[in-house]
């Protein structure tokens, strides 16, 4: 018979994020003092997300999630990114080419989602 592989604990988890980025975000800190167990989800979901053997470096993983961060309004998550991107000593130019990436992805998202404003005004009659 096989035993269970034991996980580790929400703590450990904690100290294993605050060793990486310098800090855990708020809101995961607390998550854990009211359910242990999501802790462990979303760390299987980092898992899958950014496994050991990936093919991304981890710097280029910690500028495309600050990217995610960034276009998707997250300001715990773009304090994590913005701490590991200290903790890793990623260059202020690929720091700010990423921001800049970011900002023109939401620019560009913003003319796509005006285009029933451009077809109305097409359309429309002067």
């Amino acid at each position: 018979m096989t035993t269970p592989t034991q996980q580790p604990t929400a703590q450990e988890l904690l100290a294993k994020m605050r060793a990486g980025m310098g800090r855990v975000p708020a809101a995961i800190e607390k998550s854990t003092v009211v359910d242990d167990g999501l802790i462990q989800e979303h760390m299987r979901s980092r898992m899958y997300a950014m496994p050991a053997d990936g093919a991304l470096d981890e710097q280029t993983r910690t500028l495309i999630y600050l990217a995610a961060a960034l276009a998707g309004s997250s300001p715990a998550c773009v304090r994590a990114m913005a701490d590991k991107v200290v903790q890793q000593g990623i260059p202020k130019a690929k720091v700010l080419e990423t921001v800049h990436i970011a900002r023109f992805a939401m620019a560009t998202k913003m003319i796509g989602d005006a285009e029933p404003v451009f077809d109305a005004l097409v359309g429309a009659k002067k």
